[in-house]
């Protein structure tokens, strides 16, 4: 099974991996691991003003930021993992690449806001449900 995994450096982030691990069981062994980190691009106006290779530069060092912690963890576990990063918002990238990328399952942490609070704080997985063609599990 081709899985994705939603990820952003946060605490619900490492929860949910430590969860995956802990309970194998739930998906078993011998899938392909893909880790995806959406970095928030550049405005438009700045990004005028900064060469293509500086642009490029800073999106790989925030990717990285995020990225490098989950392919230690998965080394760890034992796990094949390969990790990638997209230049966009978050919900409309993570949906984006997991359809172009034909993946099985989209697993994601969430920060668990009631409905209340994600109608006033938004909400990148209530999005990411909302606009997903594949089973999304969440993990709390």
């Amino acid at each position: 099974m081709k899985i994705l995994l939603a990820v952003d450096g946060s605490a619900y982030t490492q929860r949910m991996l430590a969860h995956l691990a802990a309970h194998d069981e739930l998906l078993g062994s011998g899938h392909d691991y893909t880790a995806l980190t959406a970095v928030t691009p550049v405005p438009s106006r700045a990004a005028g003003f900064l060469s293509h290779e500086v642009l490029n530069g800073y999106y790989e060092e925030q990717a990285e930021h995020v990225l490098k912690p989950v392919r230690a963890f998965a080394k760890q576990q034992g796990w094949q993992i390969d990790c990638r990063h997209v230049v966009g918002h978050a919900a409309d990238a993570i949906t984006e690449f997991a359809e172009a990328g034909r993946f099985d399952l989209l697993v994601m942490g969430t920060h668990g806001h009631t409905p209340l609070g994600s109608v006033v704080l938004g909400s990148t997985t209530m999005r990411v449900i909302a606009q997903s063609k594949l089973p999304v599990l969440l993990v709390r």
